[in-house]
């Protein structure tokens, strides 16, 4: 599978880290009891002035040191978290969940006043045939991260359940290693189909229409649990508390709520193990394969 690059623009995500775990700040590098975040251009679609002012507000209700790092993929924040290098992590459900053992959910994010989200399959807008996910035999599909539920692992448990075998299926198909690019590739004919998270299909469709109309969703997966916020599981329970309270709060406070406006979020709540039955059941289906 080959790679699809493209110049990110409005909602686009620095590769280079905000602050990396190589070049670690002073205040931690001495040993002081601060918070190292690990997020991925996956899913999260903001720039580095966002990061930063993210950052800021964490480290000040937090009282307390707080380190972003940034990388391209899932499974380099997940490696991170699991080495003891983070101490939190924005992830997806299925990383998650291959790691139930060393990870701990911390909260979820509510979009739309829901812990949820959906898989969307698109085309480009031009595509007034397709229909569904079946109608892209042997055309070029675009995946966004091998260990994204609504990226990857929703069109193959889709195929597999109907006793197609997705490595066959299609003429070819790539990573994208962002959500935002998955969108791209299809809205310029890169792909003639691609699998998105939904929540940010629409937040494009806020933030940059002149994108997000340029593809059409044909069909939507049901509610999965929302990409979670989740800790190595020996971290300090006080210190997990504290960030898992400070981001419950977010939504009452005003410089918070702004934060979380431009998320296109309505806040955090407390992780629900429940919320990822059906992607555990996903995995399961889809490592089972043919």
């Amino acid at each position: 599978m080959t790679r699809y690059t493209s110049i990110r623009v409005m909602l686009a995500v620095c590769v280079i880290t905000v602050l990396s775990v190589s070049s670690t700040s002073n205040a931690l590098a001495d040993g002081a009891k601060g918070y190292r975040i690990g997020l991925t251009s996956v899913i999260f679609a903001e720039g580095t002035s966002f990061v930063n002012d993210w950052r800021i507000y964490l480290a000040n209700h937090l009282q307390a040191p707080v380190e972003i790092v940034q990388r391209r993929t899932y499974r380099e924040v997940t490696d991170l978290l699991l080495a003891g290098d983070l101490d939190a992590a924005w992830l997806c459900g299925s990383p998650y969940l291959r790691h139930r053992d060393e990870l701990e959910l911390l909260n979820v994010p509510l979009f739309k006043g829901k812990p949820l989200y959906h898989s969307y399959i698109i085309v480009p807008s031009s595509d007034t045939k397709t229909q569904k996910l079946t109608d892209l035999k042997k055309k070029v599909f675009a995946y966004s991260d091998p260990d994204s539920n609504s990226g990857y692992l929703y069109p193959q448990l889709s195929l597999i359940s109907l006793g197609i075998d997705p490595k066959h299926f299609f003429a070819k198909t790539f990573f994208t290693w962002s959500h935002r690019d998955v969108v791209k590739a299809v809205a310029d004919g890169v792909a003639q189909g691609g699998a998105v998270d939904s929540y940010v299909w629409e937040t494009l469709a806020e933030k940059d229409p002149e994108l997000s109309k340029r593809t059409r969703v044909v069909s939507k997966s049901p509610e999965y649990g929302f990409p979670p916020l989740v800790i190595r599981r020996n971290l300090a329970q006080q210190r997990a508390e504290n960030l898992r309270n400070v981001l419950i709060h977010m939504s009452s406070d005003n410089t918070g709520s702004k934060i979380l406006q431009r998320l296109n979020l309505d806040g955090f709540v407390v992780g629900n193990e429940a919320l990822y039955d059906s992607i555990a059941y996903s995995i399961g289906i889809v490592e089972k394969g043919i």
